[in-house]
């Protein structure tokens, strides 16, 4: 499997390998991911304003006329949202997270065969079909990319944000992941080894995060509630309880 080692000024290293289909000869495995962040820049970046996007507004009116001219009925999209958000979403990722956390069986059966695994716990469905878990160790970080489009896993994540999609993320994960989870504030251990894994139309990764101290005798529940997306995406870290809340 070929491998590009960027060593970073702080001994970090970054791999990058590609395992796609496409008409270029990756492969879409370890150390490529990309960071479809609208600002790249900064950590700041991330969606903290109220403004409505150019694509949101256009969204928003054609919404307005589908449902103005009868084409679509108003609680068939918001039956359509509420699928998204709660039943096929980053909540059944984070059961899935959390689950691994405290059956360390069900851990292995995840890391082994994610799909089954996943599907065991009743997330099924269009885009989440092939899936591969990959585990962030205190020695090593993933992160997950689709460098040609947006592939994106539905049934454990949802819908995919708009930085994922954009070509600023797609691009750098695989070039600076580092600068990267700078922006999105992580700060990795020096000597950490960064992962970009490269989604693909037949294979879609989650992160499995570190669990954080602190939490030994929480609930699946509660666990869940610790992880967020993009911690499944691997832009983010899993905080303990109390710096979570803050």
């Amino acid at each position: 499997m070929p491998s590009i080692e960027r060593p970073d000024s702080d001994s970090t290293r970054s791999e990058h390998q590609h395992d796609h289909p496409h008409d270029h000869d990756h492969r879409h495995g370890p150390d490529q991911e990309r960071h479809d962040h609208p600002h790249v820049h900064g950590a700041g970046g991330h969606d903290h304003g109220s403004e409505l996007s150019e694509t949101a507004l256009r969204v928003r009116a054609l919404e307005s006329l589908l449902l103005e001219k009868g084409y679509v009925e108003e609680a068939a999209l918001d039956e359509l949202v509420q699928t998204y958000e709660t039943r096929i979403g980053p909540r059944n990722g984070a059961l899935v997270v959390a689950r691994s956390w405290i059956d360390p069986a069900f851990r292995r059966w995840l890391l082994q065969d994610a799909s089954a695994a996943i599907h065991s716990l009743g997330y099924t469905g269009r885009q989440g079909e092939h899936m591969v878990a990959v585990e962030n160790t205190p020695a090593e970080h993933n992160m997950v990319v689709c460098t040609l489009c947006s592939c994106y896993p539905w049934p454990v994540l949802g819908l995919p944000p708009t930085w994922y999609k954009s070509p600023a993320y797609r691009s750098r994960a695989v070039m600076d992941p580092h600068g990267v989870l700078a922006d999105f504030g992580v700060k990795l251990a020096s000597g950490t080894r960064v992962r970009v894994w490269d989604s693909t139309a037949e294979v879609r990764y989650l992160v499995i995060p570190m669990r954080p101290e602190g939490t030994e005798g929480c609930s699946p529940e509660q666990l869940a509630a610790l992880v967020s997306r993009d911690s499944m995406i691997g832009t983010a870290v899993v905080k303990a309880p109390m710096a979570a809340a803050q």
